[in-house]
């Protein structure tokens, strides 16, 4: 349900002086303020005279009630977290559960739906953060059927919007476990911020403020396309309508990792962008791409497997190779440097060019971040990524660069992972493509 919160204007507040845009603070646990300043509505400015306090509604709730959960398996600790056992139906996402969504003290688990509590530690464990839980050995027998009770929060991305008669309005957006969207401005107004309310919110924080300040990306300008210099091959058989081989090297993401189909993949995309730009090409497309594997994975395959990186990669004989490896970011510069050598030159020796997309961001944590608000990509592997491409003279695709423009058009990066931690949504796979087409423009 749309909520539509009405302005509160504070009596006699300072007038507005400069035509500066209007700044949005924080108020109270739930309340925000925004300043005097002017919007730009559609085709004109429109002056906000007063400072504006707006309530905001905390973190939606949901209560489950002797959920069901038949041949409960067992608890295993060495899993990755999400799939240590069954998963509460509230917190899968699309393939992963969401972390820090559940109440850790909501959780009642009872072998009938009004039973006395089983004892967790003895008749079963779950892991909290990302709400999975399984049986013990020596507590509850193999084919036990149990009920749960539980609540989690959801996320939230609520819009600050100004109509075009001045009028100050939050939009909340939809809540959601993953990739909630943020409402869609009316006709006639313009969003100014959006805040983020991600589950269990306590109180608003600089983290909840996102100011939209560049509400689209825009390239830098250039004398000429980069590919005409570092992809000269790729760029005469574009402009000539030559027959061109462009092969997606990558891991999940490339397989596909969470598109809504074939055609919104990055590749496939950048294919369909390509044949826009170039009206007269002709371009076969195809994918070499590995789920929760990196590009070493590719290179200590034995000979007759199917992701060995000659037969994945270098036998099909591709005019160019477009990597992506989220899983390579673990490498420092000096490793990008020493492994991604040895693969220029095999692209080289193979008449192969090459270009590299710099990864999207993930689960803040994996980053070394507490936030998702997030400009400058800190993981080293990103830096020596652009130094290496700088050194060798190979095509960069900055996706990173993009993500972290997110930022500036009010968008918190996380929301585009339909898992919740690094598989991207179709606006994802689409920067992707955005980030190769700046090389062709």
């Amino acid at each position: 349900m749309l909520f539509m919160l009405a302005a509160v204007v504070v009596a006699q507040g300072p007038a507005v002086t400069a035509d500066q845009p209007p700044a949005v603070e924080i108020t109270g646990p739930w309340s925000i303020r925004v300043s005097p300043g002017v919007v730009r509505v559609g085709d004109r400015d429109v002056r906000i005279e007063d400072p504006v306090d707006l309530p905001v509604m905390p973190s939606a709730r949901v209560k489950s009630r002797a959920e069901k959960y038949e041949n409960l398996p067992l608890y295993d600790p060495a899993a990755a977290p999400w799939t240590r056992g069954a998963r509460l139906l509230g917190v899968i996402t699309s393939e992963t559960t969401a972390p820090d969504i559940l109440e850790p003290d909501s959780v009642v688990v009872r072998s009938e739906p009004d039973g006395a509590p089983l004892a967790r530690g003895k008749d079963y464990d779950m892991e909290l953060q990302w709400g999975t839980f399984g049986r013990l050995a020596g507590g509850l027998p193999d084919n036990a059927t149990v009920y749960v009770d539980y609540e989690i929060g959801l996320h939230r991305l609520d819009s600050i919007v100004v109509d075009g008669d001045g009028t100050v309005r939050i939009l909340p957006g939809q809540p959601h476990n993953a990739t909630p969207l943020p409402p869609p401005a009316p006709r006639g107004a313009v969003a100014i911020c959006n805040l983020w309310i991600p589950a269990r919110l306590k109180a608003l924080d600089a983290d909840s403020l996102f100011p939209i300040t560049e509400p689209v990306y825009v390239p830098p300008r250039r004398t000429e396309p980069q590919a005409k210099s570092l992809l000269p091959k790729t760029w005469r058989k574009l402009i000539g309508g030559a027959p061109l081989h462009v092969l997606a090297w990558g891991d999940s993401v490339t397989a596909g990792g969470e598109a809504s189909s074939v055609d919104k993949r990055w590749q496939n995309r950048f294919v369909a962008l390509l044949r826009e730009r170039f009206p007269d090409a002709r371009i076969r497309l195809t994918t070499a791409g590995w789920g929760g594997r990196n590009s070493d994975s590719f290179l200590n395959e034995p000979p007759d497997a199917e992701f060995n990186f000659d037969r994945a990669v270098i036998q099909p004989k591709p005019d160019l190779v477009v990597m992506e490896f989220v899983n390579d970011a673990g490498l420092t510069p000096e490793m990008v440097e020493e492994k991604y050598s040895y693969l220029l030159k095999r692209f080289q020796d193979a008449g192969a060019e090459w270009a590299i997309l710099t990864p999207h961001m993930v689960w803040p944590p994996w980053m070394g971040k507490t936030t998702s608000k997030i400009e400058d990509d800190p993981r080293p592997y990103v830096a020596g990524l652009r130094a290496f491409a700088a050194k060798h003279h190979v095509a960069l695709a900055d996706a990173s660069k993009r993500y972290g423009h997110l930022v500036k058009e009010g968008i918190p990066y996380i929301t585009l992972m339909v898992n919740s931690l690094n598989h991207p949504d179709d606006r994802g796979h689409e920067i992707f493509a955005r980030a190769l087409m700046e090389l062709f423009e």
